[in-house]
Formats: structure tokens, sequence, C-alpha cells
């Protein structure tokens, strides 16, 4: 088709525009991340990830906030843009060994994980992750989170309690009583999990400190000493509640009350942002009890892994830059008001890290002394101590083969939960019921270190089809869990008891039905001790209300999962029992 001379003409002019708007965009930049007004991928734009311990969440938040808003550039020009990602440490070192993190710059909570990071990866490698050391950027001391009455009856905040006090009113079978307080009950104590967790970690190696009676110089050996080991079987045998994440303890204080847990190791940092911030939810406000003897100030350090070969040396001065803008004083004093303390101890600690907020302002390192960091042969030996002594697990698992998961739900089901059981300590008990139409045993609960395997060749086996029967599969798993409890109950052995169902949609038998569920196999109330369910919602169609509700009666967690998420999930129960 000819064109007319009017049309031509347009033609070229809209083609002169676009190209006079273009070469302004280009030469204007994209706007920092957040604003939304540009690509992820456009080239102007320098994005920097950094992969970040969840304590300091709000703090790097706000600053990275902050330094976006300043349109930093790197030395070719490019707009530098922070991106925080927030993660356990164990989680993340663990994910950027495996290959599935590659982050610009890594800020586990304490330097322990470096040196575990660090040591593999030079094994693995044959060479240093990173050129140059990782700089500490805030503190956040551990201790313990207790309800502020509870505490104060221990003498807190001018009394001296260590973890001494807390090992031997765990084990005092009169509880509360010999403080004058018997209607507190037994003492109920949780914490995380060291092998996940960082403040199960450092709180798991700040006890073996404290039992030892040393504040430095701890080897290896020692902690496999009798008085520790006898010392850590009695608090963990005690323990009530075991997870991943300092703020999901202190999230379930809150939602259950007084009655469910009296104390849990936790950043101070968790324990005052929860009094600030939640403290219409609390039954009690909280108070954070440094441990006498010493704590370990975990000084959060920041680290460029330019040696990986996912950082190149651009990305690698941006993620320094952004480091020194942690460490200016503005910055630093941002830290106060998100409940951490700064590196400089010329900036006063003020609200909301005092008394009516509690937290001890006046402690430092000097009143409380800053035990060492973890390095990799202490780590290994306080989390296989910890292994050795817990509280054991028997766990019921409920997998769903109804004919909506068909296909890729299946498949990641199957290869998941196999390898969950193969995570398992040995001497926890695993037993397996699948529900369709009928809810049959795969396996009772036997020891996993006997039938792991096996269990496992049989759920890698597993087909789809038929309707869904969820509530009779739930009942089911509660009664057989339920007479094993007894069982252990009446030979004096204390075990930790689990259920994880995994369903993608709603039950479409309804016998029993959802309400006599609820009524008659499942608990009024949660208890400490009781049977928890950890119900996983496999994608879009699942029944999250009714899920939700099974996790909140029995004090467990819901928790959401796609073929492509379901090994994270299964990871975090894990770290549950």
């Amino acid at each position: 088709m000819r064109l007319s001379r009017t049309q031509t003409t347009f033609l070229l002019i809209l083609a002169a525009a676009v190209a006079i708007i273009f070469i302004f965009n280009r030469g204007r930049g994209p706007a920092p991340a957040g604003t939304g007004s540009e690509p992820a991928a456009n080239p102007r734009e320098l994005r920097v990830l950094v992969a970040s311990s969840n304590t300091k969440r709000n703090w790097l938040d706000e600053v990275a906030a902050a330094f976006n808003r300043e349109r930093r550039r790197s030395a070719s020009g490019r707009l530098i843009v922070i991106e925080v990602d927030h993660v356990t440490s164990g989680g993340s070192m663990n994910a950027i060994l495996g290959g599935s993190l590659q982050p610009v710059a890594w800020s586990p909570g304490d330097g322990s994980w470096v040196a575990q990071l660090a040591e593999t990866w030079q094994r693995r490698e044959g060479k240093a992750i990173a050129s140059e050391a990782c700089r500490p950027t805030v503190y956040a001391p551990l201790g313990f989170a207790m309800w502020r009455p509870m505490a104060e009856t221990l003498g807190w905040p001018d009394t001296p309690i260590g973890w001494d006090t807390i090992v031997a009113l765990a084990a005092d079978p009169q509880g509360w009583a010999g403080y004058g307080r018997p209607e507190w009950g037994a003492f109920r104590f949780g914490h995380t999990h060291p092998a996940y967790a960082n403040s199960g970690l450092l709180s798991m190696t700040g006890f073996v400190y404290g039992i030892a009676g040393k504040s430095e110089g701890l080897t290896a050996a020692e902690i496999y000493a009798g008085e520790v080991e006898e010392a850590m079987r009695a608090l963990e045998q005690n323990t009530h509640k075991y997870g991943r994440q300092a703020p999901a303890l202190l999230d379930l204080m809150a939602r259950e009350g007084t009655a469910f847990l009296h104390a849990a190791a936790v950043p101070e940092a968790d324990t005052v942002r929860f009094n600030v911030e939640r403290g219409d939810e609390l039954s009690l406000p909280l108070a954070f009890i440094f441990p006498a003897g010493g704590t370990i100030w975990a000084d959060h350090p920041y680290c460029v892994p330019d040696n990986a070969d996912w950082v190149d040396d651009e990305e690698a001065e941006a993620g320094r830059a952004f480091v020194a803008y942690l460490l200016a004083g503005e910055q630093q004093q941002r830290a106060v008001a998100n409940y951490l303390r700064p590196l400089d101890d010329a900036i006063p600690i003020e609200a909301p890290l005092d008394l009516a907020n509690g937290t001890d302002p006046s402690v430092t390192p000097a009143t409380v002394p800053a035990l060492p960091s973890p390095d990799a042969d202490i780590s290994n030996a306080v989390i296989d101590l910890f292994q050795t002594t817990k509280r054991k697990a028997t766990i019921m698992v409920l997998i769903d083969v109804s004919g909506s998961m068909e296909g890729d739900k299946i498949r990641s089901a199957r290869r998941a939960t196999s390898e969950f059981l193969r995570r398992l300590d040995p001497a926890d008990e695993v037993g397996v019921l699948i529900f369709a139409d009928q809810v049959l045993s795969l396996s009772p609960p036997q020891p996993a270190g006997l039938v792991a395997e096996t269990v496992a060749q049989r759920i890698d086996a597993l087909t789809a089809g038929g309707n869904t029967n969820m509530h009779g599969a739930v009942c089911a798993a509660v009664e057989d869990i339920g007479a094993l409890q007894e069982r252990d109950r009446a030979a004096g052995e204390a075990r930790l008891y689990g259920i994880v169902l995994l369903s993608d949609g709603e039950d479409t038998i309804n016998v029993p039905s959802e309400n006599r569920m609820f009524t008659t196999c499942l608990p009024a109330n949660p208890e400490a001790d009781g049977i928890k369910i950890f119900p996983i919602a496999f994608g879009a169609d699942a029944d999250e209300a009714v899920l939700a509700r099974i996790a909140a009666v029995t004090a467990g967690r819901l928790y959401s999962a796609t073929p492509d998420s379901i090994d994270n999930v299964y990871l975090s129960i894990s770290a549950e029992q």
C-alpha cells in the first residue's frame, strides 16, 4: 500500500518523538526500588541483594530505604538499589552453600555462622569466599524473655539470674512452688533449634559457658563434660517448645498466654519489640533477662562474598558502600529506635531500650561479659550435644492422596516428605497415614532410625485418586498419637508429639463432620505438652480457614506451600520437633 504524503509526515514525526522520549529516559536513570516506576532488569540500576537475619529486620529496612532515597551511584554511574531479603542465619548459610541463595552481601546474626560458611567454602572450593573480613554492624544480646511478674519473682532486675537458675527451675517437679507461687505450676521453657536459628545456637553456646563456669577459652571437648551434658539434658527434657525463629516463640506466648510458656531464649530486640508493638496482645508485659556470668552480644557481621562467582567487582563495591552507610553515626542512632544497641558506646541507650519496656539499659559488656562467638568446632559440638540430649519426638505424617493431588503436587509431596523422614533423629518415632476415600496406615509410629528409609521408599510410590477424607485422618492420627502419649507418660518418658497434615483441598466426605472433629477429636485449649498439629496448605485450593483453626487449637502452626516451596516448609517443621 502506498502512503500519502500526510501519512508519511505523521509517521516521521511519531518516530522522532519516540526517539526523543527514549533518549530522555535513558539519561535520567530509574527510581529506587519500592517506587514501582522502573522494571527490575533496567541496566542502569545496580541491584544489591542483602540477605540479613530477621532480628534486625526493621532497622535494615529503614536504613535501606534511606540509602535508596539518596540515589547513590557506583563508579560507573549506575544507580545502587539495596534490596533486603530477611532470612534465618542457619537457613541462609545452607542456602548459600547449596547455591539457592546468591547475595551480594550476607549479614547473619553472629560470626559463628560466618566461621562455618568460611570453613566449608574453603574446604570445598579451595579458596576463601571473601577477600575482606566481615564487619560488625550492631549489637543484639541474647537472654531470656520471661513474663515480668515471674522475672521479678526471681529477683529481676537487681538479682543476677543465670542458666543454673533456669535449669534448676525447669527440672524441679514442684516448679514455681519453690518460689512461693504454686499457682503458676511447672516452669515451661522454649528455645529455637541451634541447627537452624541464630538465637538457638547462641543461646545454647551461652548455656554451655554458663554451666562450665567459663567466660572464654572453652574447648569443644569441654562441651562433652559430664556436668555440662547432665545440665543440658535436664534443660532439654523440660523444654516444651522448639522453633526455627525467635519471633515465632514470642508470637506463641502472645497468642496462648501465660499458661503455655513462661520463658524463651531470644534476643533482647525481639523482647522489647513485642512489649512496644504488641503489648495489647500480651497477657502480661515481658522482661528481658541478661544471663548472669555472660552472654553473647551478637554483632551481626556484614560480609561481601566477592570471591564467589555470582558477585562481580561493581556489585562488591556497592555492597561495601552500604555497610559504610550502616556504620555511620546517624544509622547507628537509628538502631536504638529499632530495639538494637549501636556499636558506638558514645551513643546513649534510651527508650525504647529501658526498664519501662522490659530491659535494663545500664547493662553493658562490662557488667554482663561478652562471651566469645562459637567457632565451627564449638558450634558443631553444641549442636551435637543438643541433638543427643533434646526431647525426642513422636510424629505422624498425614498425606492427602486424593485426585486433586495428581501431577506436580503428589510428586513434590512424595520427595519432600521422604527427605523430611530422613532428617529425623534416629530416636524420633514416625508414622505415616494417607487419606483419600479412606484413611490408611502406611506405617505405624516406629523409631525413625529403623524405618525412615523403608517408609520413604513406600512414600515414593504413592499415587493420587479419589475424594478427601481429611476429618477422618485428623481424628485417626490424634487417637493413635494420644495412645502413645499415654504409654510414654506411664513409663515416665517425656517426648514431643506432633502431626504434620498435608492437604491441597477441603474435606469432601464429612465423616466425621467438621464440628464433630473439633468437638470430639481436638482439644478445647492448646497445651504445652499436648499434641501439636502443623497443617500444610498445599496450593490455592486448600481449606486454609479450617487448617488454621486446627493449628490454633493445638498450638501448632499453619504453613502455606507450593511444589516449589514445600522443602522449606518441611525444614521449618523439622526445627519445631
